[in-house]
């Protein structure tokens, strides 16, 4: 599959265990763990718009307070997908943009962005037959 590729397929993807006993943790949820939280996800949506500083960052991304911000732009940077950039000047300006690596994500996102919208309709039908067979299981 290349980098570029956002088709969406019924079919499922064949995929190989990880983190099984006896299979060797491939490092799947490493990068799941970050990449997965929400708040990484939306960084990494509002980066590939351009480069952002931190208030245009925090401005755009809704419900987001500083501190999980900054854990987010600080933890996709030490994972190499963001770069980080301060410029002398003063005040100090520091911008953050994707890196080749972060970029590359874009299209997955774009994909799965895809795929919601196409099931957002479905996934709803099935909560709403679940909900109403399940009354008491309430797991929002």
């Amino acid at each position: 599959m290349s980098l570029a590729h956002t088709e969406v397929t019924a079919a499922p993807a064949d995929l190989d265990p990880c983190g099984y006993e006896g299979h060797p943790d491939c490092g799947i949820r490493e990068v799941l763990d970050r990449i997965g939280d929400k708040w990484s996800v939306l960084v990494v949506v509002e980066l590939a718009r351009g480069p952002r500083r931190f208030r245009e960052l925090q401005r755009a991304i809704d419900g987001i307070s500083q501190r999980m911000l900054t854990l987010t732009v600080r933890r996709l940077e030490r994972d190499g997908l963001v770069i980080r950039t301060v410029y002398a000047t003063v005040p100090a300006q520091v911008d953050y943009r994707l890196t080749e690596t972060g970029a590359s994500l874009t299209h997955l996102v774009e994909a799965l962005a895809g795929w919601s919208l196409a099931h957002r309709a479905v996934i709803a039908e099935a909560r709403h037959q679940y909900d109403r067979t399940h009354p008491d299981h309430d797991i929002r």
